[in-house]
């Protein structure tokens, strides 16, 4: 077994494709239509960043958009870079009528919560009911331009209410009813929407939640909005006089049966989605129509290769980025899942896995956190659960380390495409994926995305492979953002992501290539620990200590010292008790597998380690808080309530 210096990380293939996999994949038959060999799959990459035009108009083509494309594919920034540039310029789509497509008779969406999978609604149904509620916006004023905006579950009303916004030519923007009230204003507040669509409560883990106040609080505080529809059965609050409430049913109380679309130019506005913001106000990013939904039937179809009648679920809250990734799955006459509820239950482990065997979900997308949980409580979904119909796991929101590979295919399926894929709510994709013809290598992301013309800096700006350097992108491609919503928003879009090196998006990730043309992730480039001047990822230190047992969560920072700083280390233990024996077992590991450099001087046992609501989490706000500087948006905090310990850390007793 080879082996990777620095890092300990091996080089072992985990898994290899099976010939007849291979050639009955999306992307041999694209290789096939531009008559592109795909392998070595380094000359079809390098042919989808020398030839942009030819390869997106392909993309175009062989997804199948519905839609005049025009005949002009991109019209170059008048400074040859990246900002500026226009994609499909003569081009008019609609979202929605690119997700609505395909057999009436076929299950379009599964719709599943802690009780299991409630109903599979046939495209024909959901169509109908994007058209009544199409009908219904229409009525409420909805018009092309406009937000909607969806205090929502992933259910199967957001759904609705997302592709009725689309159908419009109108924008969509949502939070998870999780947030708080300040955290919803805080985000949605920005962009003004016209209607509020919004529950009033939800559950989650057995427990009901009431979130009525801060819908009205939304309501109150936003002048934009003239109506809100309660997903609710009753209306059993009040608002301002000036604004109509309406139920769901009401905004269905039509005979509307099928959709009309509205057909927008590939650079309308569709998405607005949000940042966490930690450090600030979270920012308003948006996301245009046309780079969605060609970004998206990419990486599903040629790298993960989502195929028509196959059945896709993520799980996901309608706040993060892969709600609308999960959605536009639809545009490859997929089945998708919407799950609304806990990943694991109170003394139930199984549920999504429950689902995944009664419905036959063959492309399942979850976190490295989720695996984690399942590996130290020690449920085995391929022991327990018929996985016959799955066909690729995907993981995404944090590097997956090399053992929970191994765990995957011990635990999981042996036979299966394991995807660690990495891009962002900025891009609304991926810059590092898989593909169905690679190999699996342990503890490492496969390959570049098709069309993203990627690269890894050192300090100097020279590119580099085996060092860790910044992940920057030297070429433009369709779901660049269109701007940040917002007075301003063109130069805060461009101070941050082009101001450090000019011309080309610098991502914020610190990365290796590797000389096989994989990629390995140590976390984001805020958050690296620089001890002594030696550059430290978070993510190096994550995979050795949350492997241990004892530990069932960890959060890594740099702590200040005089013009320096020391790694920091603060671990929630399975027993909520810490000795010298489990610190120098911890410091033993981290010498062993890492290096001396990555050793922590300072080991804290807390209570909690802090989230964002989207599930990562936040080195930022403790290292804020010990640089005496403000947490200035706690609202992205999915508990925020812990850093009240973090305050006092200094001075804690450490190990």
């Amino acid at each position: 077994m080879n082996e990777r210096q620095p890092g300990m990380i091996a080089a072992s293939i985990v898994w290899e494709p099976s010939e007849r996999r291979v050639s009955e994949s999306n992307i041999k038959k694209f290789s096939d239509q531009i008559g592109i060999p795909f392998e070595p799959y380094e000359n079809l990459h390098r042919w989808s960043i020398e030839q942009p035009e030819a390869f997106w108009s392909t993309v175009w083509d062989f997804a199948g958009i519905i839609g005049d494309k025009g005949e002009t594919i991109l019209l170059p920034a008048e400074d040859d870079g990246m900002l500026g540039a226009k994609w499909f310029p003569e081009a008019d789509i609609n979202l929605a009528e690119n997700l609505l497509r395909g057999n009436d008779s076929r299950i379009a969406v599964y719709e599943a919560n802690e009780h299991g999978v409630q109903k599979g609604v046939k495209m024909s149904e959901l169509r109908s009911m994007v058209a009544k509620a199409q009908e219904g916006l229409r009525k409420l004023g909805v018009e092309k331009g406009d937000r909607v905006a969806g205090i929502v579950k992933n259910d199967l009303q957001s759904l609705v209410s997302l592709l009725a916004t689309a159908s419009l030519g109108a924008v969509w923007s949502s939070c998870s009813p999780d947030f708080g009230g300040k955290g919803i204003i805080d985000r949605i507040g920005q962009v003004q929407p016209k209607v509020l669509i919004a529950v009033l409560e939800y559950e989650y883990n057995g427990k009901s939640f009431n979130v009525r106040e801060n819908i009205m609080a939304v309501s109150d505080e936003l002048e934009s909005v003239s109506a809100v529809v309660s997903l609710s059965e009753t209306t059993d609050f009040a608002l301002n006089s000036d604004v109509q409430l309406s139920t769901w049913c009401e905004l269905l109380a039509n005979d509307m049966e099928e959709p009309t679309f509205t057909r927008v130019p590939f650079n309308h506005p569709l998405y607005i989605l949000y940042t966490s913001g930690t450090t600030g106000l979270p920012k308003c990013i948006v996301h245009s129509v046309g780079g969605v939904l060609l970004q998206h039937v990419k990486e599903h179809q040629l790298h993960c290769d989502v195929k028509k009648d196959d059945i896709l679920s993520w799980y996901t809250s309608t706040s993060w980025m892969m709600y609308p990734w999960l959605v536009s799955g639809l545009a490859s006459e997929a089945s998708i899942v919407v799950y609304d509820g806990a990943p694991i239950l109170k003394n139930r482990n199984s549920i999504l896995w429950e689902i995944a065997e009664e419905i036959g979900i063959t492309h399942f997308g979850t976190s490295p956190k989720y695996l984690a949980t399942l590996e130290k409580c020690g449920y085995e979904p391929g022991e327990n659960n018929d996985l016959s119909a799955l066909k690729a796991l995907m993981t995404t929101g944090a590097p997956l380390i090399g053992e929970q590979y191994d765990w995957v295919y011990d635990k999981i399926k042996e036979d299966l495409l394991l995807e660690s894929i990495s891009g962002g709510t900025e891009i609304i994709g991926c810059f590092f994926m898989g593909t169905p013809i690679h190999p699996v290598i342990r503890g490492e992301i496969t390959c570049k995305a098709l069309g993203m013309a990627v690269e890894i800096l050192d300090d100097a700006g020279s590119s580099v492979i085996e060092e860790k350097g910044e992940l920057v992108c030297t070429q433009g491609f369709p779901s660049m953002p269109l701007t940040f919503w917002g007075e301003g928003g063109d130069d805060r879009y461009f101070n941050t992501y082009f101001s450090k090196n000019e011309g080309i998006w610098t991502h914020g990730d610190l990365v290796k290539e590797t000389r096989e043309g994989t990629f390995i992730i140590y976390g984001r480039t805020d958050t690296v620990l620089n001890p002594g001047g030696v550059r430290i990822g978070t993510s190096e230190i994550y995979r050795i200590v949350e492997q241990m047992p004892q530990i069932k969560d960890s959060l890594v920072f740099g702590y200040p010292i005089e013009n320096d700083e020391e790694v920091a280390l603060c671990i929630m233990t399975e027993n909520e008790g810490l000795d010298e024996e489990v610190v120098e077992e911890i410091r033993r590991n981290i010498r062993m597998k890492a290096s001396p450099r990555h050793v922590p001087r300072r080991i804290y046992l807390v209570n909690e380690i802090p989230y964002t609501n989207n599930g990562k989490k936040v080195e930022g706000a403790v290292r804020s808080i010990l640089h005496g500087q403000d947490v200035k948006n706690k609202a992205s905090l999915a508990n925020p309530g812990c850093l009240e310990e973090y305050l006092t850390l200094n001075k804690k007793n450490y190990f």
